[in-house]
Formats: C-alpha cells, structure tokens, sequence
C-alpha cells in the first residue's frame, strides 16, 4: 500500500510541477497564446483553470503525504517496539574486559 501511494505522490509532483511551469507570474504563460477574446480558452479562463489545478494538485499531495504517513504507522504498530525489546547477553559473556597491562597514571608536577 506504501509503494503505491508513494507512486501516486511521484505523479501528483511531476503534474504539480509542469502546471507550476506554466503559469507566468506576470499575467502570461498559457493565456498568452489565447489572446482572440471570442475563443474558448480566453485570457481569464485560463488562468483560473491553471490555478484551480495548481491547488486542487496541491491539496492532493497534502493528503497522500498524510496517507503515506498513517499507512506507515499502521504498519509498524503490529510489529515490535525495538525500543522496548531487551537484549540478553550469553553467560559466558563479560561486561568488563580485564587488561594485563597496567593503567598508566598521570605524573603531577
């Protein structure tokens, strides 16, 4: 489930990022091309349909981040906490390891 909402938020970017590329922050980009005021796609027209996409595909990334995130949760909290597992150690196993050289001790002058 992971990997295919993970597929989505790859192609929700990569749509999200072209419709950001078109727009033009100063009144351009695809209005441009349609300047005739009797067509279909007019200058206004345009530019609301980009906008309304740039959110619209905003919104969607948000809530399949969210997804992403709560689909990760629910399946971790089946699995053990690994900061509550206990480690045990064999019993020939000694925490301290006893050296045969002596420790050096500072001089004080």
């Amino acid at each position: 489930m992971y990997t295919f909402i993970v597929i989505l938020i790859l192609i929700v970017c990569v749509l999200l990022a072209l419709v950001v590329l078109v727009q033009n922050s100063k009144g351009g980009g695809l209005a441009a091309n349609f300047s005739a005021p009797t067509q279909v796609l007019g200058a206004r027209q345009s530019a609301d349909f980009i906008e309304k996409a740039t959110w619209w595909l905003a919104g969607i990334l948000v809530a399949l981040c969210l997804a992403a995130t709560i689909s990760i949760s629910v399946s971790r909290s089946g699995a053990a906490d690994p900061m509550k597992t206990e480690v045990t150690a064999p019993s020939d196993y000694s925490p301290v390891q006893q050296s045969e050289a002596p420790v050096a001790t500072p001089v004080a002058e």
